[in-house]
């Protein structure tokens, strides 16, 4: 069958290219990193603090990638149950192999090509470039890692894409339907609540 032989050389390939005795290879930090770096949480906090202290179209545009981010991350959960592909075998990743069991597609993967693809198309051209770089270091990392087939990344990266796309084409909407939310009155009045909260 065409399916089976497809997976198989997508295991094959995955596992070829995935770090092999990780407790004792140098390169296993630096995959580490930036497999952890797409995680959505870490995304939305720096979102947040850039969002506190930017204006314009730059604050706009961190402020439709957050939103971005939450609503992606709910569709490739979706997805995942809906499909339920096991992760590849292995013990690292322990925190996506217990909340999120399911490997296809890849969250990071799709999370990372939206925000580099809603950055080129919202006029973010050098942004848009170090997020694409980023983007293949956080997928590959994935695979590197041993959490996430090659397959898994690359549908994730075409899904983040159209995902963008999306948000692009649909961003005067939200822009009506929330300005509070990308207002700069209002990041100015979170960041001196959040200056009192530090205090």
């Amino acid at each position: 069958m065409l399916l089976e032989k497809i997976l198989t050389l997508d295991a094959k390939y995955s596992y070829a290219i995935r770090i092999k005795d990780p407790e004792t290879n140098h390169f296993k930090p630096f995959a580490a990193f930036f497999a952890h770096s797409g995680d959505s949480w870490f995304i939305e906090i720096a979102l947040f603090i850039l969002w506190l202290f930017t204006r314009g179209a730059f604050h706009n545009l961190l402020a439709l990638t957050a939103g971005a981010v939450a609503l992606l991350a709910l569709l490739v959960l979706g997805i995942k149950f809906t499909i339920r592909r096991q992760r590849p075998e292995g013990e690292w990743g322990a925190i996506y192999r217990n909340t999120d069991p399911h490997s296809f597609p890849s969250g990071h993967a799709a999370r990372t090509a939206m925000m580099a693809v809603l950055a080129l198309m919202m006029g973010f051209t050098g942004l848009g470039i170090g997020l694409l770089v980023w983007m293949v270091l956080v997928s590959l990392a994935r695979v590197w890692m041993g959490v996430h087939y090659l397959s898994d990344v690359i549908a994730g990266i075409f899904f983040g894409a159209l995902f963008a796309w999306l948000m692009a084409a649909l961003s005067p909407w939200f822009y009506h339907l929330l300005p509070w939310i990308f207002s700069d009155h209002t990041s100015l009045v979170a960041f001196n609540y959040f200056a009192i909260f530090l205090i």
